[in-house]
């Protein structure tokens, strides 16, 4: 759904780091569209149509991208092999320009060696830089743990960089899982579970944990729809004030919204000064800041109304430290 332009904090370069010249990078969603449904998935909750974007529109963005210094596409969002050769097209135009190049993947391809073998040679060939498989007890209802196996086994065959995104709610009942990926002697890193999209109705298990800033880094996300969002995890999860909603391709270039998403103030206070500092000068207590994981407490802050006035209009207090 193309929606119009949002404006929210302001965009200064006296108050953030004007980083036009950085590298860039994002989340690029080819298709919604999944071929499995796990009940924790933070990317759909049963409601939206599965939604794939042109290949032709597509080649288009990257070409776009790399006139405007993007150097990551991650291809995300639904399962990108339901896409093979199209997002393998994608991947070889990023390695003409010079892109860095990751595919997320559950795996459900990697059924035997043998078509595991082909599928990774093809990547590898094409220029893909890293393949993410993603595993959790979740993931593993769909997919058998021996897929993720074989998809590692077949990187390093191959030589193509991997990773295994293990989500976890840090309960003893994903030791057995995490295990497994230890026996078998594969790259993995933990990544905490988003209680977002299906898992939204998941009891929470409790924090113990010290006090953190909870920096962000908000990697932004282009969706099949042309919408680009400011961060890949919330995107349009923030109905009440459409605060990461940055703008649509069919009314601004890539170029202006990097633009906008590099200069909004309030973006670069998530990513350097972090929501714990944010929260407190809204008043929050110690004691409740504590309780909350990092997406949560930003849902917290920025899909409230009442919160991003606030925090707008007293940016420049927020800034230097300055409280009622």
């Amino acid at each position: 759904m193309v929606r119009g332009w949002v404006a929210h904090a302001p965009m200064r370069k006296d108050a953030t780091d004007f980083i036009m010249n950085n590298i860039r990078k994002t989340a690029f969603g080819y298709s919604t569209k999944c071929n499995i449904r796990c009940e924790h998935c933070v990317a759909a909750d049963g409601l939206v149509a599965d939604t794939t974007m042109e290949l032709s529109r597509a080649r288009a963005v990257i070409e776009e991208m790399a006139c405007c210094n993007v150097k990551g596409i991650s291809f995300t969002a639904g399962e990108p092999f339901l896409f093979f050769n199209d997002i393998l097209n994608l991947v070889r135009l990023c390695h003409k320009h010079g892109i860095y190049s990751r595919m997320v993947t559950n795996g459900f391809w990697a059924k035997t060696r043998e078509h595991s073998d082909h599928s990774v040679a093809e990547l590898k060939a094409g220029g893909l830089s890293q393949l993410r498989i993603s595993y959790s007890r979740w993931h593993q209802k769909n997919i058998s743990r021996e897929n993720i196996v074989n998809a590692a086994a077949s990187c390093q065959k191959y030589g193509l960089d991997y990773f295994i995104s293990f989500v976890t709610d840090f309960s003893e009942q994903d030791d057995s899982f995490e295990q497994f990926l230890r026996d078998k002697r594969l790259k993995f890193f933990p990544e905490p579970l988003l209680y977002f999209g299906r898992a939204e109705s998941f009891n929470r298990s409790r924090i113990l944990t010290d006090y953190h800033p909870n920096t962000c880094l908000m990697n932004p996300y282009l969706s099949p729809e042309l919408d680009m969002f400011a961060c890949c995890d919330a995107g349009n999860r923030f109905t009440n004030t459409d605060f990461f909603f940055l703008g649509n391709l069919a009314d601004y270039d890539i170029a202006g919204l990097f633009v906008k998403y590099e200069t909004n103030i309030l973006y670069n206070l998530i990513r350097n000064m972090g929501l714990t500092s944010m929260a407190s000068f809204l008043g929050f207590k110690a004691s409740e800041i504590v309780k909350y994981r990092r997406c949560e407490l930003c849902e917290m802050l920025f899909n409230s109304k009442e919160n991003l006035k606030k925090l707008e209009h007293d940016v420049d207090d927020l800034v230097n430290g300055r409280r009622d």
